[in-house]
């Protein structure tokens, strides 16, 4: 029974590891130290948004043994608008990942520092953070292998110990059972608290999972009786990764204070009132979700690169690799030396922006082609839905660049 429930586990543990990232706790954890239990609606929305999009692009991969990029490639006739979809896609996605990698290291590097400390190593004028190195070696070793199975195994591993960290967290703080069932079901929008709700929104529905789970997804299942599989998969691993963020909320909302500013904040900050075990269960977490993210980035962009530049998709080829040890060694540089790239963040969040309801667009309109999916393609359901998400992307889009240009501005 166990055994043929793990063997059913596809790509969707991955696709939870990569939108639980350091960024996504933090932006949790702000929202529960700042409005408590009234933004839990938003990851609901979320989660069945996320969903709606990653079961459509599963289902795509599945159908064509294609991933997402190359269909892109395919299906645009257009020179000019081809290029400037390869532009978009490759900026937003390659370099963008480039720049959020430094991140994620940095977030596993935070949980591991609140329980052993931070051991440097001076070279000259520079200091560079030894676990750093650690987790990038790490992610090294398991992308290098190139074994989906290998991959699938190890992420499936820190997925639990990440989701059961954050989750027991939450249970230790004993919250009002009630009350979180008002904040998820009853939309609310506390003061000056728009910014934080689009960010929910922007940190769970991501444009490069839908790469990455039609990439992914081929590696796992090949043929049309797998969709019940792919779907299962798609459900389960989303909703409890939208659990794990909202616990991460819940636990936050227990502690509300100005001097909280990420996880490993708010890990020094349960301890007094909760013990050293909530300690460890959030530092543990952040590792996770640092060290997950460190992997699933690079791998979503070298299969996004590939896709887009007509290249075999194996994970073995040189290729393949050279763009993911790029992301992978800009990310450990970064983080090792304390350097945060902001004019590349921003400009891949302006590139995010855009890329999320042009690929929410472009993937509803090819789900209603007969020539692509035939028999498969979108049911009058999933179009509503559809298209009621690519409503949301394209406010949540306008008001990321309205965001990163008022930052600039100012």
């Amino acid at each position: 029974m166990i055994k043929n429930c793990f063997k059913n586990i596809g790509p969707g543990p991955l696709i939870s590891a990569a939108f639980i990232g350091p960024g996504s706790v933090t932006v949790c954890t702000l929202a529960g130290v700042g409005f408590g239990f009234s933004l839990l609606w938003a990851m609901v929305l979320s989660i069945v948004a996320t969903v709606v999009l990653q079961e459509m692009s599963a289902r795509l991969g599945i159908i064509t043994q294609k991933g997402l990029s190359e269909i892109i490639i395919s299906e645009i006739k257009h020179p000019i608008f081809k290029f400037l979809a390869i532009l978009l896609i490759l900026s937003a996605i390659v370099l963008g990942n480039a720049a959020y990698e430094a991140g994620n290291i940095t977030g596993g590097v935070l949980g591991l520092e609140a329980i052993i400390g931070n051991p440097t190593l001076k070279i000259g004028e520079f200091s560079i953070n030894i676990l750093s190195v650690i987790i990038g070696s790490i992610a090294f070793v398991l992308l290098y292998l190139g074994n989906y199975k290998v991959l699938e195994k190890a992420l499936l591993v820190l997925v639990t110990l990440m989701s059961l960290s954050f989750l027991l967290t939450a249970i230790i703080t004993k919250p009002d059972f009630f009350k979180i069932l008002q904040g998820a079901f009853v939309p609310n929008f506390p003061n000056e608290s728009l910014l934080t709700v689009i960010a929910l929104i922007g940190t769970t529905v991501v444009p490069y999972n839908l790469f990455l789970h039609a990439s992914l997804i081929k590696e796992k299942w090949n043929k049309t009786s797998d969709l019940y599989f792919a779907r299962k998969d798609t459900i389960v691993a989303v909703v409890l990764g939208g659990l794990v963020s909202m616990s991460i909320m819940i636990a936050a909302s227990s502690n509300p204070s100005d001097s909280i500013k990420n996880a490993s904040d708010l890990a020094q900050g349960l301890e007094p009132l909760f013990g050293s075990f909530s300690n460890y269960f959030l530092a543990i977490g952040l590792f996770a979700a640092g060290i997950t993210s460190a992997i699933t980035a690079p791998l979503a962009a070298a299969f996004v690169a590939s896709g887009c530049l007509g290249w075999s998709s194996n994970m073995r080829t040189t290729r393949f690799r050279v763009v993911w040890i790029i992301i992978l060694g800009l990310g450990v540089l970064f983080s090792s030396l304390g350097v945060k790239p902001i004019t590349i963040i921003k400009f891949a969040q302006v590139a995010n922006g855009i890329l999320l309801p042009v690929i929410a667009g472009f993937l509803i309109w090819i789900m209603n082609k007969d020539s692509v999916l035939g028999i498969y393609k979108n049911t009058l359901k999933q179009n509503i839905f559809g298209f009621l998400i690519l409503g949301i992307s394209i406010l949540l889009s306008l008001a990321t660049l309205n965001k990163v240009f008022i930052l600039n501005l100012f």
